[in-house]
């Protein structure tokens, strides 16, 4: 399984020869400038949740590569009615795809459109692939929920927001790490703008302390599980 960070909440996932996008806002944001949309492949696109800022670039991109997009009711709803294949999903439901297993799970944020409208009740992803499991948060506080992940699956990586203000922060974080018994972590959602611009070596120390190994990508670098 390889990951990539494309910047903000952006992932693209590989597993085996199916390519997924995570959240794709990568057009929209001055720091990922050099990674050409154009050129990205995908099969599968995940939406945690509404905000403009993970869905910005998901319509064309599923128009070109013919992605299926794998979100919550209400905004495989929104997609669906632009013409985007579609699989819809709800809090607690799996669905196996030929990449693997994928299980919407709690998330607390909030999610509308940049209309305005209603986008469902945002969530985050645990995945099994490839004998590799992950757990994407999408932007969420801390929750007990998280709690009951590892009582399922074993995580090889946690992919946790760190960067505060609209999500928990880095002390949150390694409580999540801790919640869903996972001490290696990728840290996103952080620097994009001003509200969650964090200080990296600090946060990686702060993870050092408490035996966790916390990984801050470049925005096109990618780690292999």
């Amino acid at each position: 399984m390889k990951i990539t960070f494309y910047g903000h909440a952006s992932l693209g996932i590989q597993v085996n020869d199916v390519d997924i996008l995570v959240d794709p806002f990568i057009s929209g944001n001055p720091k990922a400038s050099h990674i050409n949309i154009e050129a990205l492949k995908a099969d599968y696109i995940l939406v945690t949740h509404a905000h403009q800022d993970h869905i910005l670039d998901v319509e064309a991109i599923a128009k070109r590569t013919g992605a299926v997009v794998v979100s919550n009711f209400e905004v495989a709803s929104h997609f669906e009615k632009l013409g985007i294949e579609c699989h819809p999903m709800n809090h607690g439901g799996t669905w196996r795809f030929d990449f693997g297993s994928v299980k919407y799970v709690n998330a607390i944020h909030t999610s509308s459109f940049p209309d305005g409208s209603y986008g469902g009740q945002p969530g985050g992803f645990v995945i099994e692939g490839e004998h590799k499991n992950i757990y994407i948060a999408g932007d969420t506080a801390l929750t007990f929920d998280m709690k009951l992940i590892p009582l399922q699956t074993k995580l090889d990586l946690a992919i946790l927001p760190i960067g505060d203000n609209f999500t928990m922060g880095i002390d949150d974080a390694i409580f999540a790490s801790d919640f869903v018994a996972c001490d290696k972590v990728l840290g996103y959602h952080f620097d994009t703008f001003g509200y969650i611009e964090i200080d990296h070596e600090l946060a990686k120390r702060k993870f050092f302390e408490k035996e966790k190994d916390l990984m801050l990508l470049e925005i096109g670098d990618f780690i292999e599980l």
